[in-house]
């Protein structure tokens, strides 16, 4: 397309000044300015197994026509050869850097000095060097084994023959053109911006439901499920499409006009004439972008309806420039009043009805509403963990007028996706564990996006409550809090892509050998994305794809296996999943016999938290067979059969979690002596201000690095008075362990495990006895004064 007149990239410089290395991978070069091909990321070059050849049944022609080779002089060249400095750069002119030269050259001598016989060819040439080994070359110097060692170096790394078919394979620097059909039709885009609670999707919804045609894409099947819902009530035939579910709005199953549905599973070949795209911001989600990139670039509609925060407009008007597509931008401002408050809860005896206590933990959650009903309230419960099902019937509950439960407990699960009555939000903490874009885990600070998604839960338009008020549960966050809220949301820079099928498939077709994970590595290695795009973390499908390598599967098979939603660290969801993959290899069907018979179906009410947890997780594998069953529907048979137990175990969760109180203390009492409890039992009123800084779960961190850290942490609490500060801390640090709160709580956030918190007691112990950290150490120099003292008289 031509240049847009006026339009100046947000990046800056040349189109090919614009392209970056992907973020998720290291490279031995990057792209230039002019445009030039970075070298691939070779660490992920797995070599092809080559074996040796044994005893030929045919005859050695070489030794024939020459002699036999002296393997001890054949040694003694092959290793002048990998030295010479004109061979090792003619092996980097052919794509061998000094890693795969190395690897090369040991396969190389490998093979000739275990092989009986070698080619005819090799072998004279062999012969021809050792001949004239000491003497003045006559008839072969070792560089005439480079062809050689080129021939078998690409045999072992086929991807050296195909460079640059892969490098074209992997170049997303233009995803527009991957939808024909979109660009063939000139699009309306219509930008609702606005924060929570201001009328931007239902404006957008509006105009949805006067199309003749249409689609929602959302982030949740919650909010996928309220759109249905909302058609068909008001007499506009909707069609419910989730990754798990398809509910049709016509009983003949005839394909209704318009589409309710989870963004990853909207149709970018279906025309229709409206389309609106949710919580547009998530196209920078780090695991889940591509999806939103995918569909306002890919739908067939003639007018895109997008609704989100307005820090998305800047980057959605620069990727229809390059689609030549205008963007019409409507900004809407929040429709009830939101006031922060000026104290902290502090204590949970100054609860109102339509509070919310927002956590960032399930442990936290456990805590919180366990010591809410000991004041003799009923809290409803809400996390991401619980099946829809279940989290509607709590919200539910506490939007009833007429139900004594009057308080909400929940995690950030609440900023989208369910209508609330909430008058004032509380944050229990303002940190969060989260995911960076390096698959790493960090404890920091939420962002001020997150900030006001969640506050902004607060004072629905058309709820009892007129006006939302946020506030947090510690004095020390209030401060935190504000300045959070009041520094404008960061602007969405790029968006998410992930490699298709076809594309994986046509790097297999290159690298048969290559596992699908490596595949996956080197897609990533070799890519070029422009400026305003990013390759989505890809380390759950890789692990899924290591896990199931061992299974016989086709490669379009294995790539679906390994998209299944499901979360990694819950062992019994993806034992399951490698169980569902060896069946499917062995082309027998999963039947509801074998699933029950898996799950141990049926299933009584729970006991206690863990029997609570894996039912969760039971209902998570419930989800994974109907996943499975709309794409391979011969093979996963009774979608039908596992929906009607999968809605009785939701019933049997939400008994689980009004009783959830109960389930707590007994799952305490049945705690071993002497371990940490899960929950404290006294909930932290004073605490220090939390060390925001990024702490990766990498392992084999040292004890010293714990201790400094754990030192940080304890020892920002503000006091008048020096003295009164280190001994109040000193007190704290010596007894947070028996007394659980702080221990407790790093415990739960991953900043101590229960080996190094004992450490740290017996460190911190001894530093002090040695008067290290200027704790106490002036009473033991006095000490130690009066010891020697007493020694001199």
């Amino acid at each position: 397309l031509p240049a847009r007149a006026g339009f100046v990239p947000r990046h800056g410089g040349a189109a090919a000044a614009r392209l970056r290395p992907v973020a998720a991978a290291s490279f031995s070069s990057s792209a230039g300015g002019d445009g030039s091909s970075r070298g691939p990321d070779t660490s992920l070059f797995v070599p092809v197994p080559l074996k040796p050849v044994g005893d030929a049944a045919e005859e050695d022609v070489g030794a024939e026509l020459t002699r036999p080779l002296d393997k001890g002089e054949v040694l003694k060249n092959l290793n002048k050869f990998y030295k010479r400095k004109e061979i090792q750069r003619l092996g980097a002119e052919n794509g061998l850097d000094a890693r795969l030269f190395h690897q090369a050259f040991i396969s190389f001598r490998k093979y000739i000095m275990e092989s009986s016989s070698v080619s005819a060819d090799l072998h004279i040439i062999l012969n021809d060097i050792c001949c004239d080994a000491g003497k003045v070359c006559l008839l072969g110097h070792v560089d005439d084994l480079f062809p050689f060692f080129l021939r078998h170096a690409k045999q072992i790394f086929p991807m050296l023959d195909c460079m640059d078919d892969l490098r074209k394979i992997s170049d997303l620097r233009l995803p527009p053109n991957w939808y024909p059909d979109a660009r063939a039709i000139q699009r309306k885009i219509i930008f609702h911006a606005g924060p929570t609670n201001s009328g931007k999707t239902y404006h957008a919804i509006q105009r949805f439901l006067s199309a003749k045609s249409g689609i929602y894409c959302g982030p949740l099947k919650l909010l996928a499920h309220e759109i249905f819902q909302k058609s068909n009530d008001a007499n506009v035939p909707c069609d419910l499409v989730t990754g798990e579910e398809r509910v049709y709005a016509n009983e003949d199953a005839r394909q209704a006009p318009h589409i309710a549905c989870t963004i990853e599973m909207c149709s970018t070949n279906t025309p229709y004439e409206v389309a609106v795209i949710d919580e547009i911001q998530m196209i920078r989600d780090s695991a889940r972008g591509w999806a939103w990139t995918r569909a306002l670039l890919g739908l067939c509609a003639e007018e895109i309806h997008v609704c989100g925060e307005a820090a998305a407009i800047d980057l959605v008007t620069e990727l229809m420039y390059t689609t030549g597509e205008e963007v019409e931008v409507r900004n809407y401002k929040r429709l009830t009043p939101l006031t922060v408050l000026d104290y902290a809860l502090e204590s949970l005896d100054n609860l109102r009805p339509g509070d919310c206590i927002v956590c960032f933990s399930k442990n936290d959650i456990y805590s919180v509403s366990r010591q809410i009903e000991a004041r003799g309230l009923e809290c409803a419960v809400i996390y991401g963990s619980l099946p829809p099902g279940t989290k509607l019937e709590q919200a539910k509950k506490f939007n009833d007028p007429d139900d004594p439960c009057k308080i909400l407990v929940a995690t950030d699960a609440i900023g989208m996706g369910l209508n609330l009555c909430i008058k004032r939000i509380i944050f229990n903490s303002i940190v969060k564990p989260t995911i960076n874009e390096k698959g790493e885990k960090e404890i920091d600070s939420i962002t001020t996006s997150q900030a006001l998604q969640i506050a902004g839960r607060a004072g629905r338009y058309g709820s009892s409550f007129k006006q939302g008020e946020v506030t947090t549960m510690h004095r020390d966050d209030l401060v935190q809090l504000k300045e959070i809220l009041s520094e404008p949301v960061r602007p969405v820079k790029a968006a998410g892509l992930h490699p298709t099928p076809e594309q994986i498939e046509m790097f297999a077709y290159h690298l048969p050998d290559a596992t699908l994970s490596n595949l996956i590595d080197i897609f990533v290695s070799l890519s070029q994305v422009d400026g305003l795009y990013f390759v989505c973390n890809i380390d759950d499908f890789k692990f899924l794809a290591d896990m199931i390598q061992h299974i016989p599967l086709n490669l379009r098979s294995r790539y679906v296996f390994c998209t299944a939603p499901l979360n990694r660290k819950e062992p019994f969801v993806c034992t399951t999943l490698l169980k569902f993959a060896r069946q499917f290899s062995r082309n027998e069907p999963l039947t509801f016999d074998w699933l029950c018979r898996h799950t141990k179906w049926p299933l009584a009410a729970p006991k206690n938290i863990k029997e609570l947890v894996h039912l969760e997780a039971v209902h998570d594998v419930f989800d994974l067979y109907l996943w499975l069953s709309y794409r391979f529907m011969d093979m996963f048979p009774d979608a039908v059969l596992v929906r009607d137990i999968q809605k009785k175990l939701d019933d049997i969760i939400q008994v689980g979690v009004c009783n959830i109180t109960k389930l707590i203390r007994t799952s305490q009492s049945a705690a071993a002596p002497g371990t940490a409890a899960v929950v404290s039992e006294s909930f932290p009123l004073s605490r220090t201000k939390r060390d925001t800084r990024a702490v990766s779960d990498r392992h084999g961190a040292k004890s010293t690095e714990a201790l400094s850290i754990a030192v940080e942490v304890l020892g920002e609490r503000k006091a008048k008075n020096l003295k009164a500060y280190r001994s109040a801390t000193r007190q704290e640090d010596l007894k947070s362990h028996g007394r659980g709160s702080l221990a407790n709580r790093l415990l739960r956030e991953g900043l101590l495990t229960q080996e190094m918190l004992r450490q740290l007691e017996s460190e911190w112990q001894d530093q002090h006895r040695n008067g290290r950290y200027g704790l106490g150490s002036k009473r033991g120099d006095q000490n130690s004064s009066k010891e020697m003292g007493k020694k001199k008289k």
